[in-house]
């Protein structure tokens, strides 16, 4: 079969981590990526899942980045502890989501 050749581009830093993994294994890098593109061929999908986080979690890290940049803005009101706590609950209550 002729052999073609292919260029991918990727982070240089990756490229060292992969290239010194693939040592590990006993094998080169153009080898991974024959058995990766073989796998992808046999399989008719990528071996792997590629998923992205669920939105709940994209949300809720969001809403802590938001509340990160207030509190470091110094814009966050200040809460006491039972205040906070009760917030916790009352969100838990919500979701129906028990504190124990």
């Amino acid at each position: 079969m002729a052999q073609v050749s292919m260029t991918v581009r990727m982070d240089s830093k990756l490229k060292v981590l992969f290239d010194e993994l693939c040592a590990q294994f006993g094998m080169s890098a153009n080898t991974a990526m024959n058995v990766f593109a073989r796998a992808v061929v046999r399989c008719r999908r990528i071996p792997f899942e590629i998923a992205a986080p669920a939105q709940e979690t994209m949300d809720a890290a969001s809403a802590l980045r938001q509340m990160r940049a207030m509190a470091e803005a110094g814009s966050f009101p200040d809460m006491t502890l039972d205040e906070i706590n009760e917030e916790i609950n009352k969100t838990r209550s919500e979701k129906g989501v028990t504190g124990e």
